[in-house]
């Protein structure tokens, strides 16, 4: 089957831990590759934000990338990409006279905007993943949402409209359904891990001083939760923090985001054990995850959230946020624990049994490892993308045919 992968923002060839490049750039490609693996032909459309971006590039993975050009070839906020969406459109409807994909599947709601009309043009089935709603990121952020002032509007219109909705989480679904989608034509595709990667055998990271090390991971954003952290950080003794993501090491001290995490540090008196890495290769995730006795995800709101789930993988286990994915990836007690957000002694209170307690870390690591193996594999998803896939092209077809 020919696959057409739309992420207008989240290129897979990006550096990751930048504002607007994380998760999604992760899962389109890991699942690109994972389906081309599966014998299927897949292209990535991205838009072009660099000068020296060639147009088209064939990856070791067996997936192609198109830089799209759409707008100025540098790199600009996601925020500001809508405007640019028509013309990312006209070139996707001209590229598939010469190559015509059998279904066109769009990430995020931008590329959502650029798809439809696309596929509509040539006849084409199209499924559509958000990585996250817009009124999901209004509660939780408020003023602070700097999401473009009709995101919300448009998205409802893409939720309805489009043929299929590949949502990442039970909580996405009945987010939509309160939108105006049909709950019979959605389905839930979570997103992935590297089983071969994340792995529990490999070398760890050099560790600090303290006893016990909790690990942290994502782009340095206030929603991320990493305040919460550092603030439990205070009823949690003997232990280091390691908070990786955000840019480049030697660019933190001018990052804003990091510079508040450091004065919120110095303020709960924990500056010592609290440490900031800054961006790491993907190479280097792995080791980084082993080094850790718990890993602590604390986002306020989180779609779908990666990082637990390669935390499982490496057989460590996972503190989270009760909330979007994870509520879904991580169960509590048998795989680590589900807090409530924005709650320091609830996390402390969660943390700490399990740092002093070796048997129990080891328990949960090994039930976290099993839950990845038996349902997070990207072969495993991409099998279930698959079977979307072939649905929506047999719809099609069918419909096509009447």
């Amino acid at each position: 089957m020919r696959v057409a992968m739309i992420s207008e923002h989240a290129s897979p060839l990006a550096h990751l831990g930048g504002v607007d490049a994380g998760g999604q750039n992760v899962a389109v490609a890991e699942l690109s590759a994972a389906l081309a693996r599966r014998g299927h032909e897949v292209v990535v459309y991205t838009r072009r934000d660099g000068e020296d971006l060639p147009e088209h590039v064939d990856t070791e993975q067996g997936y192609a990338v198109i830089h799209v050009p759409a707008g100025p070839a540098r790199e600009l906020p996601k925020d500001d990409l809508p405007q640019y969406m028509p013309a990312f459109g006209d070139f996707l409807a001209d590229q598939w006279h010469r190559w015509r994909p059998d279904v066109a599947h769009a990430h995020f709601w931008m590329s959502g905007l650029a798809t439809m009309p696309a596929a509509a043009a040539h006849g084409l089935p199209a499924v559509q993943t958000f990585h996250a709603l817009g009124i999901v990121k209004r509660i939780h952020q408020g003023a602070d949402d700097t999401s473009p002032d009709d995101r919300i509007r448009l998205e409802t219109t893409i939720a309805r409209d489009v043929d299929w909705v590949a949502a990442t989480c039970s909580d996405e679904v009945d987010e939509l359904e309160r939108m105006g989608r049909s709950r019979s034509k959605v389905s839930v595709v979570p997103c992935g891990v590297n089983t071969d990667e994340f792995t529990p055998g490999g070398p760890a990271a050099t560790r600090g001083g303290a006893p016990h090390r909790i690990v942290s991971v994502g782009r340095l954003v206030p929603r991320k939760g990493f305040e919460t952290m550092i603030c439990a950080m205070r009823m949690i003794p003997h232990s280091e923090l390691v908070i990786i993501g955000g840019p480049d090491k030697s660019r933190l001290d001018s990052d804003a985001e990091a510079l508040r995490l450091q004065r919120l540090a110095t303020h709960f008196g924990v500056a010592d054990r609290v440490h900031l890495y800054g961006s790491v290769g993907r190479e280097e995730m792995p080791m980084l995850l082993r080094s850790a006795d718990v890993v602590a995800a604390t986002p306020w709101y989180e779609p779908f959230g990666i990082v637990p789930l390669e935390a499982m993988a490496c057989g460590v286990p996972v503190v989270a946020s009760a909330v979007g994915g994870m509520l879904d990836t991580v169960l509590d007690d048998v795989t680590g624990r589900l807090v409530e957000p924005k709650n320091p002694r609830a996390l402390a209170d969660a943390i700490n049994p399990i740092l002093w307690d070796e048997r129990r870390r080891e328990r949960l690591g090994r039930a976290g490892r099993r839950r990845v193996l038996e349902h997070y594999s990207w072969d495993r998803v991409a099998a279930a993308m698959a079977g979307v896939y072939r649905h929506v092209t047999t719809r099609n077809a069918v419909g096509s045919a009447r």
